[in-house]
């Protein structure tokens, strides 16, 4: 039985044989793309549990794609950066990247993040498969959160934050806590990926007025949600 189906975009062929051929012994079903100008229609026609998108591509680059996929497939997207590029990692996040590995990334490496967002796709054996704040309602079965039972527009990465800040509405959490469950690795004091999506789950909360101010910054801690009066 496969473990999901992964669509690699990279162009580097010699990269791309290597990553495919230890995810599929991995258990992985891996299909591969060359070219950043093919990649939305791909993704879209193959719909993959995850897609790793190489940065530079030929035909469009990987920000490019992120930015016009992100209206119309809202699954994982694990973007491959160049090397301590920060730059470019903070707006991979911000053009929708789940999560981004620099490269050159060891194939090992690599399948713990691809194991870590696959396992957010999955609801958790939790007693709890709703929280209600309010109006807001986040379902962790249906991976969905919904205010007065509009659906709130998510992509996979947003919505496991607010699950997290929502399940603990009124304490703060810490970035370092924030970053080992969103990200399953240890705070180094500089990781800004959790600040980013922090901003763009304040931006998509605020479409309605009555959530814009719902997350909270926790000077010197990490963020806390803001239970309704």
């Amino acid at each position: 039985m496969s473990e999901g189906k992964i669509l690699l975009v990279e162009d580097d062929a010699r990269l791309a044989t290597l990553v495919c051929e230890y995810l599929r012994h991995s258990g992985y079903e891996v299909i591969h793309e060359s070219r950043g100008d093919r990649a939305v229609d791909r993704v879209l026609a193959v719909d993959p549990d995850l897609v790793i998108l190489d940065l530079m591509l030929p035909g469009e680059d990987g920000l490019s794609i992120c930015r016009r996929l992100r209206p119309q497939w809202s699954g994982p997207i694990l973007m491959l950066t160049a090397m301590g590029d920060e730059v470019d990692q903070v707006l991979g996040l911000e053009m929708g990247a789940d999560d981004y590995v620099a490269k050159p990334a060891s194939p090992r490496l690599l399948l713990a993040r691809i194991r870590a967002l696959m396992r957010r796709k999955q609801p958790a054996a939790d007693d709890r498969s709703r929280v209600v704040v309010g109006s807001l309602v986040v379902d962790l079965a249906a991976r969905e959160a919904r205010i007065d039972e509009v659906i709130v527009d998510l992509t996979s990465s947003e919505f496991d934050l607010l699950w997290v800040l929502a399940g603990k509405a009124g304490k703060p959490v810490t970035r370092e806590d924030l970053v080992k469950e969103l990200r399953g690795i240890a705070y180094d004091g500089l990781d800004r990926s959790i600040d980013v999506r922090v901003s763009q789950l304040r931006r998509k909360l605020a479409a309605d007025p009555r959530h814009a101010d719902r997350i909270k910054t926790v000077r010197g801690v990490g963020y806390q949600f803001v239970p309704e009066p």
